[in-house]
């Protein structure tokens, strides 16, 4: 580590001095800062200071969704070599020429994890390259540092999409969060909608034809595998979880088809702890969202609907169903994009749990209904705040005079 310092130490010597590559130097800042802590921190008082940074804060989030990221592998890989084995297919295409030196297993740990990064991968590094050229384009222009939170959305993305997705979709929805969710609004920290549900969403209803129905889940070419929420709402009303061809345990583990990192609620559990732990998570917000969640499957079911078969799901198995668990650790609670009063959490928190059963419930052609509810309470983040400061100020002038 002390020969990389110096071998920077030298490089920024030669780009103060001048000459014929100093228009490259604020690309060599971008890189110095992404891999080492910025020199514009305060060292004095009055100013807070603190050994949490903006990087701390995003490579601790990394770190949480290492589980998630794990799961989405090894999961998409075993749900392609369950239907492959059952129907005595081979792969097509590359990453059949691939998969034919590994083996197709779906007992194999190897092989299920190579499988899935055959589809994982691809999508993660058409995220990255997609959202860095616009993130260093606007950088360049503003003469702003390289910030590490593009890190977290270009992970948070892939996790949210389905192994089939087109990359091209997966460029195009890329572009549309970081330019239009994030740097119109000036960058890091001002963005008051988070970037890869705007990236999800916008790929959502610009092309839903590879977003839903029974054919993107499964990374087969051809073969139908309906989500679990999917199933349910084509199910029988009076008793829903007797058409599910899984268990509870099944569901809460991962081992269903769905998104690529969201399946598992077990993998978001751990990743809720160490973000908790940390303080990186706000554990209002995650608690808050689950009370309004559950207070709003208890009223569905005590009216249930002789025609929509969701109205009598089970609470316990809403919780480890679809993308909910994933999107109260690792959406609802993101820093800049939530609310920042101790009271306007819980509201917040509240809001998104209410608004994403009884959307998923009330409309079950929006079974994936997390991501809308907190793309709204994104929205409304910012009145929440505001209503709880104005209050917070009565309540002080009341008090004294």
């Amino acid at each position: 580590m002390k020969s990389l310092n110096r071998f920077f130490l030298d490089i920024k010597r030669h780009f103060e001095a001048g000459g014929k590559y100093q228009r490259f130097y604020p690309l060599y800042e971008a890189f110095d800062s992404f891999l080492f802590s910025t020199t514009k921190s305060t060292a004095s008082a009055p100013h807070i200071r603190d050994s949490v940074d903006l990087k701390r804060i995003m490579i601790t989030v990394i770190i949480a969704l290492i589980p998630c990221t794990l799961m989405a592998l090894w999961n998409t890989g075993y749900q392609a070599n369950l239907v492959l084995n059952e129907l005595g297919m081979e792969p097509g295409g590359w990453r059949g020429a691939v998969m034919q030196v590994i083996g197709v297993n779906p007992h194999s740990l190897v092989s299920n994890m190579a499988h899935g990064a055959l589809w994982f991968v691809p999508v993660y590094v058409v995220t990255v390259v997609a959202g860095s050229i616009w993130e260093a384009l606007f950088n360049l222009i503003r003469g702003h540092e390289f910030s590490e939170a593009f890190l977290v959305t270009s992970l948070l993305l892939p996790l949210t999409l389905p192994p089939t997705i087109p990359l091209w979709q997966v460029a195009v929805g890329t572009s549309f969060g970081v330019i239009f969710a994030k740097e119109v609004f000036g960058g890091v920290g001002k963005n008051f909608m988070n970037p890869a549900l705007a990236s999800r969403a916008f790929i959502y209803f610009a092309y839903p034809a590879q977003m839903t129905g029974d054919k993107v889940w499964t990374a087969v070419d051809g073969v139908s595998g309906a989500t679990p929420l999917a199933v349910l709402a084509q199910s029988a009303p009076s008793n829903p979880v007797a058409s599910l061809d899984i268990t509870w345990l099944q569901a809460f583990i991962g081992t269903i088809p769905g998104s690529m990192g969201e399946t598992s609620t077990v993998a978001c559990l751990l990743g809720a702890a160490l973000l908790i732990v940390t303080g990186i998570g706000s554990w209002r917000i995650m608690l808050a969202m689950l009370i309004g969640a559950v207070a709003t499957v208890i009223g569905f079911n005590l009216v249930p609907d002789p025609t929509n078969p969701l109205y009598a799901l089970p609470i316990y198995y809403h919780l480890v169903l679809g993308g909910f668990a994933f999107g109260l650790v690792f959406m609802a609670t993101d820093p800049v994009s939530a609310a920042q009063t101790q009271t306007g959490r819980w509201i917040y928190g509240l809001l998104i749990g209410f608004l994403a059963m009884l959307i998923r419930i009330a409309n079950p052609a929006y079974p994936e209904s997390v991501m809308l509810a907190i793309l709204l309470g994104n929205i409304f983040a910012p009145l929440i705040d505001y209503f709880v400061i104005r209050a917070n100020i009565r309540r002080r002038v009341l008090r004294h005079g």
